[in-house]
Parts: structure tokens; C-alpha cells; sequence
């Protein structure tokens, strides 16, 4: 065992040896002074010149770099053209102060010249009375007393000479003062000239005031007549449109036909000695009798109707011996709105037709002493009658009814604001039911009630808004 561990040992020393002398040999001592950053002169490295870029090869300039370039552009032109307002303005404003001055020196003083003259010639007067005040005072101190009292008198004259050319020489330069500083004044110009020109030039302002006056009013009553005549125009179209007093819905009847008709079922017995019935009807087609308001039983149909035929309006009350009739209420050739009531009262048996909130036909003594009878069939658009065999689509739906519908009395167009009461409604109430522009579908009816009593289209009839 000693002999194979001797041999290793050998070895490892010797290695151990070999590797301290391979690291002696690498490390150096200096024991000399040590010099950082020593430069010598034959050391001194000489700098090597660097390529400039050329001043036209710049990279391309991208499109923000352009918008920039531009903004910069025009404010610089911006700047140049205000600098250059700003000159013009000032050499203008110049110019304008030299002439202003050349007129002044100019015009200025042209009244000086010629109150010179007149102080001259005022100046000569005075001059020339003291002379001949000097002569005649000379002569009077030569003369013998008597004559003192005629030297006298001329003195007195030559002064009041001399006070009469001096007033007249102060008017003249009172006058020729306002002429020349007066508005209208110039050089050389009589004032009754300059007054008549002023005048002239006042009038002629006047009248051209006046003109342009007259053309603004006259234009501004074209456009006036043009925007009511357009109103009038948009009012009638809204009115053919637009349900009239508020109502939001209407009974439509596309055609006269015997199937299309509304039946009314009132939760109220019809038993009543009085009532008044209003309803707004848009005809599209009024035939010889148009059947709007119906109301019978098997002994009368014809209890209650209310009809047109061509311009007339018809009321009923127990058949057609009672008539109250009003005519020129519809225009065949215009389709627009119309408000219908028809009341009537059993103790006076006065009957009266109302149309647009007036009154239009009155008959006493209709029924009087009558009371309507309850159980009867109420229909709209339609009535029924004796004329025509039952159809089995529509069916007579009341017992003693043997006959149906006429396709010529039915009612083509739009109906609202149907209601009935089981009074007679005063004039103020139906005026203002009437209002097209108010609110009548408000005011319902305690016996058939718009938009609450029950009311079934039949044969194509319909609600429409």
C-alpha cells in the first residue's frame, strides 16, 4: 500500500512546484516611480479630421416637417403683410394731413383779404374826415363869427357820414364772416346763394329719404302679402290633415257601401223627452240624402237623423213630417271639416240646427209632447230601413228590423267628436264645441260619450288617428 501512495505523492509535489515557478515568471515588480497620463510630445496622437455632413444632403423631411416649414412660411407673410398695411396706412394718413393743410392755408384765410380792404377803405374815410375836420376848422378860426353855426352843421353832417359807412362796413363784414364759416359757404359765394343750395341740397336729401322709404315699405308689403298668403296656404292643409278641437282619432268610411257602418251601443237607455247631438263630419262625396245620425226601432226608424244632401244640413226628430233644414252649410267642391249639433226639447218642440257654432235653421212645435223610445238600434254612417233584404254577413242584430242597408244614403269620409246628451246645450257650449282650434273632444257627452261609448265599424269602417 506505501509503495503505491510514495509515487502519487511524488507527483503531486512536483506539479505544486512547477506551477510556483510558471507564476513567479509572470509577475513583474516595478519598484520605479509611477507617471499616469505622462504625454509626451513625440506620443501625442494628432486628431484625425471628421467628415461634416454637406448641407444639402439633410434626410427627407417627413410631412409634419412640411406642415411646419408651411405654418412658418405664412406667418412670415402674415407679418411682412400687416408691416406692410401698416406703411401704407401711415404714408396715406400723411398724405391725407398735407392736403388738409394746403386746404387750410389755402381757404383758411380768404376772408382775411378781404376784411383788409374794408378796414383800408374805413381807415381812408377816417382819414378824409379829419382832413376836411382839420380844413373846415382852419377856415372857421379865419372866418367871422357868423359863419360858426354853418361850420358846425357840416362837422355834424361829415359825422354821421362817418357813423353811417361805419355801420355799413360792419354789416358787410357780419355778412361776409357768416358766409364764410358757415357749412355751406366758400370763397366768393353769396349767402342767398349758399342758403338756396342748402335748401336744395336738404330737399333733395328729403325726398331721397323719402324714395328709399316708400321702395322699403312697399317691398316689406309684398313679402307681408307673400308669407300670409303662404299661412293661409298651410293653415287650409293642416286643416284637410289634422283632426279639428283636440280629437285624436276618427270613424274613417272609405266608400258608400250598405256593409260599411258603425254601430253605437249606449250604456244608457235613449228614453228622453230632450237631447242634442254634435258630431265633426269631413265628407269626401254628399249625395240627394246622407245618412250621418240614426237612431229608430222596428214602430219608427226614423226616431232620430241627422243628414246632409249636396249643401244642405237636415234634422229629424220622429220621422221626416219634422224637418228642420239649413241650407249652404257644405261645399261639394272643398272637403274640409264641419261641426253638426241638432237639438231638440219636447216641451217647447222647438228644433234648431246649429252649424259652425251658429245657429242655422229653428222650427217650433216639432214633437212636442214626445218622448223618445228606449231599445232602438243607433247607427253612424247609415240607417236602417224596409228597403233592402238582411245580409248575412252583416246581419240585422235587432229584432223587427225586416230590412237592412242602402248603399246610396251611406256616408263616405271622416267623422269625430261624436256625443249626445240628454239636454239642450246652450250657445256658448256649442260655440265652443265648434272651435276648431280648442279642445271640444274634451267635453263628452253623458248619453253617447266619444272615445268612451262603445262604437263597432263594420264592413271596412275604421279608427283612424
Amino acid at each position: 500500500m506505501f509503495r503505491w501512495r510514495l509515487p502519487q505523492a511524488v507527483c503531486v509535489l512536483s506539479a505544486c512546484v512547477c506551477l510556483l515557478l510558471a507564476y513567479e515568471d509572470d509577475i513583474e515588480v516595478n519598484f520605479g516611480d509611477p507617471y499616469y497620463n505622462e504625454i509626451t510630445e513625440g506620443d501625442t496622437p494628432e486628431p484625425t479630421p471628421t467628415a461634416s455632413t454637406a448641407p444639402c444632403g439633410s434626410r427627407d423631411l417627413s410631412k409634419w416637417d412640411k406642415l411646419f416649414s408651411m405654418l412658418e412660411n405664412s406667418q412670415m407673410r402674415e407679418t411682412m403683410m400687416l408691416q406692410y398695411a401698416d406703411d401704407l396706412i401711415k404714408v396715406e394718413m400723411g398724405s391725407l394731413r398735407a392736403e388738409m393743410l394746403r386746404f387750410v392755408a389755402q381757404y383758411g384765410g380768404s376772408c382775411g383779404p378781404a376784411g383788409r380792404r374794408m378796414a383800408v377803405q374805413m381807415e381812408g374815410r377816417l382819414r378824409d374826415t379829419l382832413e376836411n375836420f382839420g380844413l373846415n376848422g382852419n377856415t372857421a378860426a379865419a372866418s367871422p363869427a357868423g359863419n360858426s353855426v354853418g361850420d358846425s352843421n357840416n362837422l355834424e353832417g361829415a359825422l354821421q357820414q362817418l357813423l353811417s359807412a361805419s355801420r355799413s362796413q360792419a354789416s358787410r363784414l357780419a355778412k361776409m364772416e357768416a358766409s364764410c364759416f358757415s357749412p355751406g359757404g366758400g370763397v366768393g359765394m353769396n349767402p342767398k346763394i349758399g342758403s338756396l343750395l342748402q335748401e336744395r341740397r336738404e330737399a333733395g336729401l328729403q325726398e331721397q329719404d323719402v324714395t328709399s322709404q316708400d321702395v322699403t315699405l312697399n317691398g316689406l308689403l309684398s313679402e307681408l302679402k307673400q308669407t300670409k298668403m303662404e299661412q293661409e296656404e298651410v293653415m287650409r292643409s293642416s286643416k284637410q290633415r289634422f283632426l279639428p278641437a283636440g280629437c285624436e282619432m276618427a270613424l274613417l268610411f272609405p266608400m258608400r257601401s250598405r256593409r260599411i257602418y258603425t254601430s253605437v251601443h249606449p250604456e244608457v237607455p235613449l228614453s228622453v223627452s230632450s237631447f242634442t247631438v254634435c258630431m265633426w263630419v269631413k265628407p269626401a262625396a254628399v249625395s240627394n240624402k246622407t245618412v250621418l245620425f240614426s237612431y229608430g226601432n222596428r214602430r219608427n226608424p226614423y226616431e232620430i237623423q241627422l243628414l246632409l244632401s249636396h249643401t244642405s244640413a237636415l234634422f229629424t226628430i220622429g220621422g221626416e213630417a219634422h224637418l228642420v233644414e239649413a241650407r249652404g252649410v257644405v261645399n261639394p267642391s272643398v272637403s274640409e271639416w264641419i261641426h253638426l249639433c241638432g237639438a231638440w226639447s219636447s216641451k217647447q218642440g222647438l228644433a234648431s240646427l246649429w252649424a259652425g257654432g251658429k245657429k242655422v235653421a229653428y222650427t217650433p212645435g216639432v214633437a212636442e209632447g214626445h218622448i223618445l223610445p228606449d231599445g232602438g238600434s243607433l247607427q253612424l254612417g247609415q240607417e236602417r230601413n224596409g228597403c233592402c233584404p238582411v245580409s248575412t254577413s252583416v246581419g240585422s242584430g235587432m229584432p223587427g228590423f225586416e230590412g237592412g242597408f242602402d248603399h246610396k244614403i251611406a256616408f263616405a269620409g271622416k267623422m269625430t267628436g261624436v256625443n249626445m246628451w240628454d239636454r239642450v246645450l246652450t250657445e256658448d257650449e256649442i260655440a265652443y264645441l265648434s272651435s276648431q282650434n280648442g279642445q271640444g273632444c274634451e267635453q263628452r257627452g253623458n248619453v253617447v260619450a266619444w272615445g268612451v261609448t262603445e262604437m263597432v265599424p263594420h264592413g271596412g269602417a275604421q279608427f283612424v288617428n
